[in-house]
């Protein structure tokens, strides 16, 4: 399976943000979008996902010989401020998520072996979203497009808000979830895209490119994505994050 983003154009105004995007996703992948602020990620992932109308161009899923449009239901959207009902526990949620969704869901799954999956507390199932942390909304986000498995992922940089360990096993399941997925995650953490990442992707100049895959761990791989990334006055993103 492939996602195929063909000429994608968008501008607010004056601003020409995607200018001509064309690419190719794999499933099988996780792809990381790197680029600065304001170069167009989280627009880019909302004219995939249907949220924002891209002015040109379109994006299709190609499975075996079969192409055709990208549909809403293809996509899974992870958003850096997750979007949950507060006035819901984490238990209620689900079960009404699971109740809408239940021609998706394997026979006989339980919403705790969901939350089990996840590492979710009993406590903490039963408390009010609204009391949930920034990393527990996330992981709570995770859980649904682990039961209605959409064909493309977008993750807009939720790791951040995780501490070390549910970091950790937030990787371990995107890694076991790309086999199935075509997974795409924004971040401007350079460390975490070296590590987590199959193949990176670069958003400057409202143009995709991909980044050349033996730079990936290599000791240059650091000082050329930011010099890639550079402006025409040549000062480096400070908002690319080496260390972090």
């Amino acid at each position: 399976m492939e996602l195929i983003l063909e000429q994608i154009t968008k501008q607010y105004g004056d601003k020409k943000v995607l200018q001509g995007i064309d690419f190719r996703f794999e499933k099988g992948k996780i792809y990381g979008l790197l680029g600065r602020n304001g170069a167009g990620k989280t627009t880019l992932f909302n004219c995939l996902s249907g949220e924002t109308k891209m002015d040109g161009g379109k994006a299709r899923l190609q499975e075996g010989s079969v192409v055709r449009e990208l549909r809403e239901e293809d996509i899974g959207y992870v958003y850096s401020l997750p979007i949950l009902p507060d006035f819901l526990t984490g238990y209620e949620f689900m079960k009404f998520f699971m109740d809408i969704n239940r021609d998706k869901l394997p026979k006989n799954q339980s919403i705790d072996a969901f939350f089990d999956m996840m590492r979710i507390s009993e406590e903490d199932r039963h408390r009010l979203i609204k009391h949930y942390s920034h990393g527990m909304k996330n992981k709570l986000q995770m859980l649904l497009f682990m039961i209605t498995k959409p064909p493309v992922i977008l993750l807009d940089e939720p790791l951040t808000s995780f501490d070390v360990v549910v970091a950790l096993e937030m990787k371990q399941l995107l890694r076991e979830m790309k086999k199935d997925h075509i997974l795409i995650f924004s971040t401007h953490i350079l460390q975490l895209a070296s590590d987590l990442c199959d193949e990176l992707v670069i958003l400057h100049n409202g143009k995709l490119s991909a980044v050349p895959p033996e730079l990936l761990g290599s000791p240059e791989f650091e000082q050329t994505i930011i010099e890639l990334l550079r402006d025409e006055t040549g000062e480096a993103e400070d908002a690319i994050d080496q260390n972090t």
